[in-house]
């Protein structure tokens, strides 16, 4: 009988472990209009919680090129999230601002909301289901 019931429990745990696998999605992200070469674009992905307030829940770096770069987050647990898109044409790893306190360098969210000031996760936010999602980000 203890046979039947360790070999009950480890069926259980493969099959919740594929379970937990097969839920988990790729989201991938075409960041249009890159205007030049310059540096890198960095993209992140958000939640509710890390979003305008650092870094992200994933954070990817691709090197710049002139019209769109794509990047794929892996192994995403469906949820709410929001991705924010940074052209760092000096590569210094943040964002510049004019002395005005206007950006220097193109950014974007997920939803291309073009609002004066700074963006929201609300009007940003998307939903992960369980199907591979794929996203375009203009500068």
């Amino acid at each position: 009988m203890k046979n039947l019931g360790f070999a009950l429990g480890i069926f259980l745990i493969a099959f919740t472990t594929q379970a937990q696998e097969e839920e988990k999605v790729t989201v991938t992200v075409t960041v249009e209009n890159v205007l030049n070469d310059n540096g890198n674009v960095l993209i992140s992905l958000h939640n509710n919680e890390t979003f305008m307030k650092g870094p992200g829940v994933i954070d990817l770096q691709e090197k710049a090129v002139k019209g769109a770069v794509t990047v794929t987050f892996k192994d995403i647990t469906p949820g709410t999230y929001a991705v924010m898109v940074l052209h760092d044409e000096n590569d210094n790893k943040r964002m510049d601002f004019e002395a005005n306190g206007m950006p220097k360098e193109s950014y974007g969210v997920s939803g291309n909301v073009m609002a004066m000031g700074p963006p929201s996760f609300t009007d940003s936010k998307f939903e992960v289901a369980n199907k591979d999602l794929n996203l375009a980000i203009r500068f």
